[in-house]
Parts: C-alpha cells; sequence; structure tokens
C-alpha cells in the first residue's frame, strides 16, 4: 500500500484531502500519509486531517510514498521538478465519479476532479488539476502544468498549452489554441486563439 503526501496544506490542499479520500484506488492502492508544507502551521485549528510531515524544500521522499499537489502558479513547475530529482512518484488522481472516454491519454501526476468529462480521444499531459464539473472535449489536448477550475467547458479539438490557466465557466471554443502561461479570465467565451502569456476576458473574450 502506498503512502500518499499531499504538497500544500492550504484550503485547497484540504480540498485535496477530500478529492483523493473519494478517489479511485484509495483504501486499495494508497492511503493518506499526511501534507508538506512550508508553513507547518497550516493545519493550526482544523481537525480531522493528518498532519503536516515537514517543509516542503526540507523534505526527503520514501519509497513508498507517492505524491500530488494542491499549490498553484509558477511555484508548482519548480517544487514538483525539485521532488522529482529527489525521487518523487506523482500519481493521477481520479474521483469516482469522472467520466473518462475511449482512448483518453493520462500523463501522470493529473487531479481529474469530481464529475469531470474527459472526452474520446482526447490527450491529457502531466501535473494538471482539472476541478469538478469541468468538460473537456473529444480531440481535445491538455500540455503540462495547467490549471482549469470549475465548469469549464473545452470543446472538442481545442489545444491549452503549457502553465495556462482557464476560471471558473470559462468556455473554449472549438479549435482554439490556449497559449503558454495565458490566462483565461472566469465566465469568458473564448473564440479566438490565446497567445503565450496573455489574459483575455469576456464574451467574446478579448486581450485585457
Amino acid at each position: 500500500m502506498k503512502q500518499l503526501v499531499i504538497i500544500g496544506a492550504g484550503g485547497m490542499g484540504r480540498t485535496l484531502f477530500d478529492i483523493a479520500r473519494e478517489s479511485v484506488g484509495y483504501g486499495t492502492e494508497f492511503v493518506i500519509k499526511g501534507f508538506i508544507d512550508d508553513n507547518i502551521h497550516a493545519l493550526d485549528g482544523f481537525e480531522n486531517y493528518p498532519p503536516v510531515l515537514s517543509t516542503i524544500s526540507g523534505y526527503m521522499p520514501q519509497p513508498d510514498e507517492v505524491f500530488t499537489f494542491s499549490i498553484g502558479g509558477e511555484a508548482r513547475r519548480a517544487c514538483i521538478t525539485n521532488l522529482v530529482e529527489k525521487g518523487a512518484a506523482f500519481i493521477n488522481l481520479i474521483h469516482h465519479t469522472a467520466r473518462i472516454g475511449t482512448n483518453v491519454r493520462l500523463g501522470t501526476g493529473n487531479i481529474i476532479a469530481a464529475y469531470t468529462t474527459l472526452g474520446a480521444d482526447s490527450r491529457i499531459g502531466s501535473y494538471n488539476m482539472i476541478q469538478s464539473y469541468s468538460v473537456i472535449g473529444h480531440d481535445a489536448n491538455i500540455g503540462d502544468f495547467n490549471r482549469i477550475d470549475t465548469h469549464v467547458t473545452c470543446v472538442g479539438g481545442i489545444t491549452i498549452l503549457d502553465e495556462a490557466t482557464v476560471h471558473t465557466g470559462a468556455v473554449i471554443n472549438h479549435n482554439v489554441t490556449v497559449g503558454h502561461h495565458a490566462k483565461v479570465g472566469a465566465l469568458s467565451f473564448v473564440i479566438r486563439s490565446v497567445k503565450d502569456d496573455t489574459t483575455v476576458f469576456g464574451s467574446p473574450a478579448r486581450r485585457i
């Protein structure tokens, strides 16, 4: 039985604790060992959680451990890369209510939250967070280290490159590409491709 370590013990980390307990493999393939967080007092005042084991920077992965993350932004890649270089193994957390279509290809270290749909023949890279009730359409291509918030709809054939953020309720229209490090504002309807390192918002979405 593997021991799951959650990176980050803030609000999203506590949410990940619940997602993990409801994910495929919990209790049969892994149990939750605890959190690592540079704020070792992050859970002070909160009950019913496993402990903060260590700081992130000071933690040395053990052979029986697997990892998931709750941190976002630019820190995510550096943090995960550092732990992988120390030997950490990341797993996909897939909530038991998620619908995974035919021929979906998943990398490693992804979080697929409750009631999410991954459409037929979609490709999902590694270390992505796809939150509850979002839909990734058929033939979509999602890169690495992306954050896709709740109730997002990615229509068939879209592409999201790496380290992008798509906020709550956004719709990415057919065949649109969202570039590296791009951000899509909440409730936006994106009908044109989004260039690298830009932010768009509105309906139709425009650069801001």
